[in-house]
Protein backbone atom coordinates (compact mmCIF):
# COMPACT_ATOMS: atom_id res chain seq x y z
CA UNK A 1 0.00 0.00 0.00
CA UNK A 2 1.21 3.51 -0.75
CA UNK A 3 0.57 6.62 1.29
CA UNK A 4 1.24 9.73 -0.75
CA UNK A 5 2.06 13.21 0.50
CA UNK A 6 2.62 16.08 -1.92
CA UNK A 7 4.72 19.16 -1.21
CA UNK A 8 6.34 22.04 -3.03
CA UNK A 9 3.31 24.02 -4.06
CA UNK A 10 3.11 27.76 -3.66
CA UNK A 11 2.63 31.04 -5.44
CA UNK A 12 4.83 32.10 -8.34
CA UNK A 13 4.74 34.69 -11.09
CA UNK A 14 4.14 33.72 -14.68
CA UNK A 15 7.32 32.43 -16.25
CA UNK A 16 8.59 31.08 -12.97
CA UNK A 17 9.30 27.54 -11.83
CA UNK A 18 8.26 25.18 -9.08
CA UNK A 19 9.15 21.60 -8.25
CA UNK A 20 6.51 19.42 -6.68
CA UNK A 21 7.40 16.32 -4.71
CA UNK A 22 5.28 13.36 -3.75
CA UNK A 23 6.66 11.06 -1.10
CA UNK A 24 5.41 7.60 -0.28
CA UNK A 25 5.72 6.24 3.23
CA UNK A 26 4.98 2.69 2.13
CA UNK A 27 7.39 -0.04 1.13
CA UNK A 28 6.30 -0.85 -2.41
CA UNK A 29 6.77 2.49 -4.18
CA UNK A 30 9.13 1.02 -6.75
CA UNK A 31 6.45 -1.29 -8.11
CA UNK A 32 3.95 1.49 -8.86
CA UNK A 33 3.54 3.70 -11.88
CA UNK A 34 2.97 7.28 -10.81
CA UNK A 35 1.02 10.18 -12.19
CA UNK A 36 0.31 13.84 -11.59
CA UNK A 37 -3.13 15.36 -12.03
CA UNK A 38 -4.50 18.82 -11.39
CA UNK A 39 -7.83 20.49 -10.76
CA UNK A 40 -8.17 24.18 -11.46
CA UNK A 41 -10.89 26.40 -10.01
CA UNK A 42 -14.22 25.45 -11.52
CA UNK A 43 -12.64 22.75 -13.64
CA UNK A 44 -12.60 18.98 -13.69
CA UNK A 45 -9.52 17.08 -12.65
CA UNK A 46 -7.17 16.57 -15.59
CA UNK A 47 -4.15 14.45 -16.35
CA UNK A 48 -0.76 16.18 -16.31
CA UNK A 49 2.01 13.58 -16.51
CA UNK A 50 2.82 9.94 -15.79
CA UNK A 51 5.90 7.78 -15.36
CA UNK A 52 6.41 4.02 -15.31
CA UNK A 53 7.83 2.17 -12.34
CA UNK A 54 11.38 2.17 -13.70
CA UNK A 55 11.26 5.56 -15.45
CA UNK A 56 11.61 4.04 -18.91
CA UNK A 57 8.38 5.63 -20.06
CA UNK A 58 6.86 9.05 -19.48
CA UNK A 59 3.79 10.74 -20.90
CA UNK A 60 2.55 14.32 -20.78
CA UNK A 61 -0.59 16.24 -21.48
CA UNK A 62 -0.21 18.47 -24.52
CA UNK A 63 -0.78 21.54 -22.37
CA UNK A 64 2.41 20.93 -20.35
CA UNK A 65 4.64 19.17 -22.86
CA UNK A 66 8.02 20.87 -23.09
CA UNK A 67 7.46 22.80 -19.85
CA UNK A 68 6.94 20.11 -17.20
CA UNK A 69 9.14 17.11 -16.42
CA UNK A 70 8.13 14.10 -14.34
CA UNK A 71 10.83 12.03 -12.67
CA UNK A 72 11.20 9.62 -9.78
CA UNK A 73 13.76 8.39 -7.31
CA UNK A 74 12.77 4.92 -6.13
CA UNK A 75 15.52 4.99 -3.51
CA UNK A 76 13.79 7.97 -1.92
CA UNK A 77 10.24 6.76 -2.60
CA UNK A 78 9.55 10.08 -4.29
CA UNK A 79 8.16 11.31 -7.60
CA UNK A 80 8.76 14.85 -8.80
CA UNK A 81 7.12 17.29 -11.16
CA UNK A 82 9.43 20.05 -12.34
CA UNK A 83 7.31 22.88 -13.70
CA UNK A 84 8.95 25.60 -15.78
CA UNK A 85 7.56 28.54 -17.74
CA UNK A 86 4.47 28.53 -15.57
CA UNK A 87 1.32 30.22 -16.81
CA UNK A 88 -1.72 31.52 -14.96
CA UNK A 89 -3.75 28.67 -16.47
CA UNK A 90 -1.50 26.22 -14.60
CA UNK A 91 -3.10 27.41 -11.36
CA UNK A 92 -4.64 24.35 -9.72
CA UNK A 93 -4.44 21.87 -6.91
CA UNK A 94 -1.93 19.24 -8.01
CA UNK A 95 -2.35 15.62 -6.97
CA UNK A 96 -0.04 12.68 -7.29
CA UNK A 97 -1.42 9.21 -7.82
CA UNK A 98 -0.10 5.65 -7.79
CA UNK A 99 -1.00 2.74 -10.02
CA UNK A 100 -0.23 -0.76 -8.91
CA UNK A 101 1.51 -2.86 -11.51
CA UNK A 102 3.96 -0.30 -12.76
CA UNK A 103 2.70 0.19 -16.30
CA UNK A 104 2.22 3.78 -17.38
CA UNK A 105 -1.35 5.03 -17.50
CA UNK A 106 -3.22 8.27 -18.06
CA UNK A 107 -6.83 7.64 -17.00
CA UNK A 108 -7.53 8.63 -13.42
CA UNK A 109 -9.53 5.40 -13.00
CA UNK A 110 -6.25 3.51 -13.50
CA UNK A 111 -4.81 4.99 -10.32
CA UNK A 112 -5.84 3.51 -7.00
CA UNK A 113 -4.07 5.76 -4.49
CA UNK A 114 -4.07 9.56 -4.31
CA UNK A 115 -2.41 12.23 -2.26
CA UNK A 116 -4.18 15.13 -0.60
CA UNK A 117 -3.00 17.71 -3.14
CA UNK A 118 -0.83 20.82 -3.09
CA UNK A 119 -1.90 24.25 -4.32
CA UNK A 120 -0.05 25.96 -7.15
CA UNK A 121 -0.97 29.56 -7.93
CA UNK A 122 0.55 31.39 -10.89
CA UNK A 123 -0.01 35.14 -11.05
CA UNK A 124 0.22 37.19 -14.21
Amino acid sequence: QVQLVESGGGQVQAGGSLRLSCADSGRTFGSYAMGWYRQGPGKEREFVAAISWNSDATYYADSVKGRFTISRDNGKNTVYLQMNSLRPEDTAVYYCAARRGGGIATRDSDFGSWGQGTQVTVSS
